[in-house]
Formats: C-alpha cells, structure tokens, sequence
C-alpha cells in the first residue's frame, strides 16, 4: 500500500494546475495596458479529470496554456478585461486555498495514523 494514494497525486497535480493558472492571469492583468496582448489561461481541472478518466498518473499530466487570439475586446486590440481578469484571478486563489487546506487535512490524518501527532 502506497502512502500516497491517488488522491494525493491528483491534489498536487491540481496544485500545480492552480499556480500555473495563478501566473497565467496574474500576467494577464501585469499586461492590461499593453496593446494587441492575448489572454492566456490554463483549463487544468479538464486536463486533470481526462486523466484521471483514462487512468494515466496524475503527475504526468502537463498543462499547457492556451491562447485567445479571437478574443478582442478593446479598440487597442487587447483581449483582456480588467473586471474579468480579476474575477478570475480571485476565483482560482480560493480553489487553490482549498486545495491547501484538504491536502492539510490529509496530512493530519496521515500524521495521527502514524501516531505522529
């Protein structure tokens, strides 16, 4: 029996989706002045739910970011909106905050199995 179970890999892969993301848009509204810059965002909860369908390892799903150069929603042909963007960026801080405090919650378990704590 593994210590760490599937469940565990699939929270530090979410993790490691959720920060990605939190750059992502976190660049996003570092650039909302600067003319003709595209969104770009990370759909990793998709990419993780593909793999955990299909059975493959969590960790070795690889997130890559995506563009959206249709999207252009002001006259300097920028794609990106403030409110928007910080909507976002707030939304994915509170999934990645409970994705902390469950892992934290495991870990606690585990520790008290082990008579650790």
């Amino acid at each position: 029996m593994s210590l760490f179970d599937s469940t565990q890999l699939a929270l530090e892969t979410a993790l490691r989706g959720a920060s990605m993301r939190q750059e992502l848009l976190t660049n996003n509204l570092a650039n909302i002045n600067t003319p003709g810059y595209q969104r770009q965002d990370l759909d990793f909860k998709s990419a993780l739910q593909a793999a955990q369908a299909s059975g493959t390892d969590p960790r070795t799903v690889s997130f890559r970011p995506s563009l959206d150069p249709a999207r252009t929603v002001r006259a300097d042909g920028s794609g990106l909106d403030a409110d928007q963007e910080a909507a976002a960026l707030a939304k994915n801080t509170l999934e990645y905050q409970a994705l902390v405090q469950v892992m934290g919650a495991r870990n606690t378990i585990l520790q008290i199995a082990m008579g650790v704590r």
